[in-house]
């Protein structure tokens, strides 16, 4: 989300082509989640037979952040440790061939223009979000800095909070795409109240 900060661990040899292709350029990188979970090498058992669908790439949502590499170091053993700062989220308007086994769009900026330069939207409640806030951490056992997320903007909050409360991808998604500040606090909280009150992750479904 928009002025988050991401650290990142970089090994794999297509996303160390990313990294270096960005680094020599704009220093811009775009975040999508896929649709469904991406299978691990140990979920994966070793008699199943391959076919050619198991290499192909996962579906993609719509909407995603374009970031900033805005510091980074090389490790010894290959490695780029970085941190991403969000800038913008974007629309795909399509995808294009992948370059160097890394997979590449082409963005549309319009409906989230905005996000450049957010303007100043105080929540309607925010002690009542706050409380449900605290709620939802205490129940999911979740440490939080709480006198620091007290001196934190609106704007500054809720999409910390995107990227780091221990939602379903699904849920994090209809954050994503939820443009005015208000409706995705209004969002935001009715899926920590629901998750608080029925024991579990909200729904891991969109909406």
């Amino acid at each position: 989300m928009p002025g988050v900060q991401l650290p990142l661990n970089i090994f794999e040899p297509r996303y160390l082509n990313m990294v270096q292709a960005a680094l020599a350029g704009d220093h811009l990188i775009g975040m999508v989640q896929p649709q469904t979970p991406i299978q691990s090498p140990t979920q994966a058992r070793p008699d199943d037979d391959a076919s050619p669908a198991d290499d192909q790439e996962p579906d993609l949502y719509r909407i995603g952040c374009a970031g900033r590499i805005t510091s980074y170091s090389e490790t010894n053993d290959g490695r780029i440790v970085l941190v991403l700062t969000g800038l913008c989220r974007f629309e795909i308007e399509a995808e294009l061939a992948p370059r160097d086994g890394y997979r590449r769009v082409r963005p549309s900026w319009v409906r989230f223009a905005a996000d450049y330069a957010p303007a100043a939207q105080p929540m309607s409640d925010r002690d009542a979000f706050m409380g449900s806030l605290r709620a939802f951490c205490e129940h999911r056992r979740v440490e939080v800095p709480w006198d620091d997320i007290g001196q934190m903007a609106d704007t500054d909050l809720i999409n910390l909070l995107c990227a780091h409360l221990p939602l379903g991808a699904g849920d994090k998604q209809a954050l994503i795409e939820t443009v005015d500040l208000q409706q995705r606090a209004t969002l935001m909280r009715g899926l920590m109240d629901m998750s608080t009150h029925t024991g579990g992750v909200a729904s891991g479904q969109r909406h």
